[in-house]
């Protein structure tokens, strides 16, 4: 006999419950599953953590819909010109640079964002693979991953980079470095025992680093060096620093000053670094000084220091006379083998030359000019004043390395409980850092080499990654306290940078990004768009963004970043996991 069967006439019989429910979570489903249009599908999927932790409580896997769920709604498009493969938007401005008045001191590289900021995708070089694993980038990166022959060219005789098959390979030469990198480091030592490399000086700064080698050759020494140079004729140099796996950044000193803190770097190298440092009466040493901490030290490679025809002796003679005036002592001075000289600097550690001075000198600056500002700020005329703490007294060396790392930073504030808050907040990376990130998160950290950190604070995420073959770019916002001097004093690198902008690195140059409750503290000033699209173009391919926020700004960038083609996990509705993959857009383009 055959029985026909309704719904509603199960549901008033109280039969089959089970078909009812059943029945029900079909039709929903199904209804979901076709009306979903877009490349991926749009859950984001709690993994449960592989150990419980008293401090981070693991969640169940279930799945969520995000509430801003259309991803239809971002159309990208490629970046088109000449430097699309390596665009840079605030470099690379060139309605901006061509209106320029003067380009006398070098106003033509420093930034000049557009507005509003460009929403294009940045294309891939045709070839581009995985970069090579550190340590073995140090000295051979893919030619397709940064297919620029010009500088190959250029300084082929002095053995900065040459090609070789499908590889660049970097011999560790230079143009003050005729005996090699390695011998060039350990003659500065001997030369200055007091340079205790990787002890007594931990933080350096190079300036025209070239492709870095200098940097790259200290690792091994402990010293980590921010090597800087300005987007030149000297093609992709910042470029291939990157992809090699050593910390850089692109920037030049011309009518501002540069992004980090005062008295922040334990020593200071140029060799042959093409700055003018006697220009405009003397500020980009003035700069320098602002940056070197008391007691540090200026190394300078060049013609001058040893070279005796006019130009070169009136250039010495400048310099003399401005590092006089700033009470810097010549501590070293001498001539290697191979014919190049240098001479070391060092700050003092008193202000009692100062006092000393000749009433013609340059003028101390103001007290109220002391201050830890250096975002778009004029270069000063004026010598920085000697640091001191919260009861005026001068402010002492950090510790040896790698004590420093750890113990109470010379400039950390005296405001009660600021110390008790610096050695929690260690505390707490350390345990986050080993009990989640390393164990429990979507991250190859293996192929992890140039690391980000947007939101740095005191740089304790850096300091908890310490023993990983990676270094950290620590990223201090415009917007948040001002705590980079901290950074420098743990013996780490850092930088000043407003989210709202785009940062000063070429494109596919960091393996992971790391954000900590960044777009929370950004959500009344930039746009969540603009800042991943920014994150995309700073990624390499295979590359992750590890976003710690509230659920609300997640719900809010998944759809942005699935738009992407990214793949994502969230954990325990704080940790949003992304990887980037080759996808680009192929349709459309738009001009820069």
């Amino acid at each position: 006999m055959a029985i026909a069967f309704t719904v509603p006439s199960l549901i008033k019989e109280r039969k089959y419950p089970f078909i009812v429910t059943l029945s029900v979570l079909l039709i929903c489903f199904s209804i979901l599953l076709f009306t979903n249009t877009t490349p991926y599908p749009l859950f984001l999927y709690y993994s449960s953590l592989t150990s419980p932790h008293p401090s981070y409580p693991t969640t169940p896997s279930l799945p969520i819909l995000p509430s801003q769920n259309d991803t239809s709604v971002f159309r990208w498009t490629l970046c088109k010109g000449s430097v699309a493969f390596d665009y840079i938007p605030c470099l690379d401005n060139f309605k901006a640079i061509k209106a320029l008045k003067s380009r006398r001191h070098m106003e033509h590289r420093e930034r000049h964002c557009p507005d509003p900021t460009p929403r294009c995708l940045v294309p891939l070089p045709t070839g581009y693979r995985i970069p090579l694993p550190w340590p073995k980038s140090r000295d051979m990166i893919w030619y397709d991953n940064v297919p620029h022959p010009k500088l190959v060219e250029y300084k082929k005789d002095q053995n900065w980079v040459r090609k070789s098959g499908d590889y660049l390979v970097f011999p560790g030469g230079g143009t003050q470095f005729k005996e090699g990198v390695t011998n060039y480091i350990e003659f500065i030592e001997k030369t200055l025992p007091a340079i205790k490399w990787g002890s007594q000086v931990r933080v350096i700064l190079d300036v025209g680093c070239g492709v870095a080698s200098f940097g790259g050759y200290l690792l091994d020494r402990n010293v980590i060096t921010m090597s800087f140079a300005p987007k030149d004729e000297h093609e992709a140099q910042i470029q291939f620093a990157l992809e090699r796996g050593i910390p850089a950044t692109l920037s030049v000193i011309g009518t501002q000053r540069l992004t980090f803190p005062d008295n922040a770097y334990d020593l200071i190298h140029c060799a042959r670094c093409r700055v003018h440092w006697d220009a405009d009466g003397g500020k980009p040493l003035l700069e320098l000084n602002r940056i070197i901490r008391p007691g540090g030290f200026f190394v300078w490679s060049a013609t001058p220091v040893y070279r005796d025809d006019e130009r070169d002796q009136n250039i010495w003679k400048a310099v003399t006379a401005l590092t006089k005036s700033m009470c810097w002592k010549v501590v070293a001075k001498t001539v290697d083998s191979s014919g190049i000289g240098l001479v070391i600097y060092q700050k003092p550690v008193s202000p009692s030359c100062y006092k000393k001075r000749k009433e013609n000198n340059l003028p101390l600056c103001e007290q109220k000019d002391w201050k830890n500002s250096s975002w778009y700020v004029p270069l000063s005329s004026c010598v920085s004043l000697l640091p001191v703490d919260g009861m005026g007294n001068l402010m002492s060396w950090p510790m040896p390395w790698p004590e420093r790392l750890s113990s109470k930073p010379p400039s950390l504030t005296n405001e009660s409980g600021a110390e008790e808050m610096f050695y929690e907040d260690t505390k707490r990376w350390s345990a986050l850092v080993s009990d989640v990130y390393l164990k429990d998160l979507a991250i190859n950290w293996s192929s992890v080499r140039n690391v980000m950190d947007m939101n740095a604070r005191y740089g304790g995420f850096a300091a908890a990654l310490i023993d990983l073959p990676a270094w950290v770019m620590n990223v201090i916002p415009i917007n948040v306290p001002d705590t980079l001097s901290v950074i420098f004093d743990r013996g780490l690198i850092g930088i000043y940078h407003d989210w709202c902008e785009s940062f000063n690195t070429y494109p596919r140059t960091y393996d992971l990004v790391h954000s900590s409750f960044l777009f929370r503290d950004h959500s009344q000033r930039c746009d969540a768009v603009d800042v991943v699209i920014e994150m995309d173009r700073i990624l390499r391919p295979g590359g992750y963004v590890l976003i710690q926020d509230t659920m609300e700004m997640i719900k809010k960038l998944s759809p942005i970043l699935q738009s992407l083609n990214w793949s994502l996990t969230l954990y325990d509705d704080q940790f949003l996991v992304g990887k980037k993959g080759f996808w680009r857009q192929t349709v459309g383009e738009t001009k820069l």
